[in-house]
């Protein structure tokens, strides 16, 4: 979940001699489950982190056990990136130095003891080291299914198959995927939005127990009451739960610059502009490329997303307003044997975007309150397109008509 882990994950590493070859524990080796918490720094790191971290200070073993890692080098890094096809991989790295990152970001570092016997600490840790190897140890990254903390979860149901009951009283009732997402992005404005308007109605199901876990928040508080049952009896998953590091209080604001400030301003400005032209019986022509442009731009982004890639955006219901063609549209306008099909497809999508906003709240999928000021814009602008054409055609037709000389 946390990229600038990932990144930092890579510089650990250098000049560590961290080998995968088993390793014998001693009786006083111990495993903690780690949950890092968010940082609003940047986007990649808002949800927070999880990790392994083994300690047997008699075979002078701290290491760190990290599903969040990825290499810039790896063979078409960026488009596989694009089409949600990242490669990334297990790594490890040294206790302290891992630890010493997170709390320069003053992130909250909590490790939960694993009340394992001697034989159940080695096989999870001949299971990681397995992991570990150059052939195992990569895998494809999915936000919601395959990331950071459910593979901490994985690695413990798969090495206790049937034995493991999590606790699941952190389930709210009607809770969707974007909802839990929702809850760490308030301090991410945009973020939020970006989130809001990429992905689609994969993410609007109600979350399972097992599916609130690919927040690593949610591994804490399901490994917190889990049992695992051995000899036919139920015993604490959890043996001790330390706060490691608990962040200084800081003040967090989002500014004036969110999504939902920057398109009222562009309703206010495009209002001037429109209401400019209308009381001079003319268009500014720039200003449609502009509004229409950004609006194209997302909705090839959408078209691209959905039928291009493995991302969580398949039936995205922001195309309702996000309109493809309207690049090239809106650089058409002036031309003249365009502009009947054009003032009425604007006039359409103007009509289209007052319904849409009418059944904003009955959508199956939420759509971003950013956006209203968006598309009232874009109604706004529709409209006059509609009228600033349909008068050129009437000029033109009548032009027509007159007798010519």
């Amino acid at each position: 979940m946390n990229w600038k882990t990932l990144l930092f994950s890579i510089f650990l590493l250098s000049g560590t001699v961290l080998l995968a070859q088993d390793v014998k524990l001693s009786d006083q080796a111990e495993i903690y489950v780690m949950t890092l918490g968010p940082y609003q720094g940047e986007l990649y790191s808002a949800f927070g982190h999880s990790a392994i971290h083994l300690k047997d200070p008699v075979r002078k073993i701290d290491w760190v056990y990290n599903y969040g890692v990825f290499d810039f080098d790896q063979e078409n890094f960026y488009w596989n990136f694009a089409r949600g096809k990242m490669l990334y991989k297990l790594g490890m790295s040294r206790y302290a130095n891992f630890r010493r990152a997170y709390e320069k970001d003053n992130r909250y570092i909590i490790e939960q003891r694993l009340n394992l016997t001697q034989a159940e600490k080695q096989q999870l840790v001949d299971f990681l080291a397995e992991n570990y190897k150059p052939e195992n140890r990569e895998y494809y990254y999915n936000y919601v299914y395959d990331n950071c903390a459910t593979k901490i979860r994985d690695v413990i149901v798969d090495n206790f198959p049937g034995r493991i009951q999590f606790d699941t009283s952190y389930v709210e009732e009607g809770k969707t995927i974007r909802d839990l997402m929702d809850d760490y992005l308030q301090y991410q404005p945009w973020g939020d939005w970006i989130i809001d308007i990429g992905l689609g109605m994969q993410i609007d199901k109600e979350a399972t127990a097992t599916e609130y876990m690919f927040l690593p928040d949610y591994i804490a508080r399901g490994f917190e009451g889990a049992t695992l049952s051995r000899d036919s009896v139920s015993v604490p998953l959890i043996a001790e739960t330390i706060q490691v590091y608990e962040p200084t209080p800081e003040d967090l604001s989002n500014g004036v610059f969110t999504p939902f400030n920057v398109f009222v301003f562009l309703f206010f400005v495009v209002g001037f502009i429109t209401n400019r032209d209308f009381k001079k019986e003319k268009r500014t022509k720039w200003i449609d490329p502009i509004v229409f442009t950004l609006t194209g731009v997302i909705g090839w982004w959408l078209v691209f997303l959905w039928a291009g890639t493995e991302h969580l955006s398949k039936e995205n219901m922001n195309v309702l307003w996000a309109i493809p063609v309207f690049i090239p549209f809106a650089y058409m306008l002036n031309v003249k044997k365009l502009q009947k099909f054009l003032s009425g497809f604007f006039l359409i999508v103007s009509a289209w975007y007052l319904l849409l906003l009418l059944l904003w709240t009955a959508l199956p999928q939420p759509l971003h309150e950013a956006l209203v000021p968006l598309v009232l814009t874009m109604v706004l602008r529709g409209f006059y397109i509609y009228f600033d054409l349909k008068k050129q055609l009437e000029k033109r037709a009548k032009a027509d008509t007159l007798p010519k000389n």
